[in-house]
């Protein structure tokens, strides 16, 4: 993963929660619901882009058999 997909990612997660807070404090429900979302949506990417990094290691690790 990138450093610039890690940003973009941990700052929608951050954006989403700042979301989340405000409408929280406001007593918006619809922002509260769009922040969840955002925050969700970060968490996701983040986590695909670990599970993408393991497998381009663990296939970069294995070599083939020797006949």
């Amino acid at each position: 993963m990138t450093f610039a997909d890690k940003f973009t990612h941990k700052a929608q997660e951050l954006r989403g929660r700042i979301k989340r807070n405000t409408g929280e404090v406001t007593g918006d429900r619809r922002l509260q619901a769009d922040g969840r979302a955002d925050e969700v949506k970060g968490k996701l990417k983040q986590a695909f882009e670990k599970i993408k990094d393991a497998f381009r290691r663990w296939g970069a690790r294995r070599r083939p058999r020797q006949h």
